[in-house]
């Protein structure tokens, strides 16, 4: 029996979409802005509130579990460091997701911007 599956798969295997939002996460961290298309936008709000709520622990343990999940010494330091401190105060609704016009008439995907509140 065919059961759905939760979040999108982005025709993907799971090591390539783990892969994907590690890399997106890692980008939105360091450049505190990207653009990316809206599903995958979508799909990275989630995992970065989480990351960012673990960053506001400041723990070793929530230090090496974000770690693990940017896979970057250099992200996660910032993580911790500036944008989890900047959080301190906030219940949630870390990052915001801002659609853009489509590219053009050959590729007609939504585009998003993703920043940090």
């Amino acid at each position: 029996m065919a059961y759905t599956t939760k979040g999108q798969t982005f025709h993907r295997e799971a090591g390539q979409r783990r892969a994907l939002i590690k890399s997106l996460a890692r980008s939105l961290v360091l450049e505190e802005s990207i653009s990316t298309t809206e599903a995958k936008a979508k799909a990275l709000r989630p995992f970065m509130e989480r990351l960012v709520s673990y960053a506001k622990a400041n723990t070793l343990a929530t230090r090496r579990f974000a770690l693990s999940k940017l896979g970057d010494k250099a992200a996660t330091k910032k993580l911790f460091d500036s944008i989890g401190p900047r959080y301190a105060n906030r219940n949630g609704g870390y990052t915001r997701v801002v659609k853009r016009t489509k590219r053009g008439y050959n590729d007609a995907r939504k585009l998003a911007y993703i920043s940090f509140v």
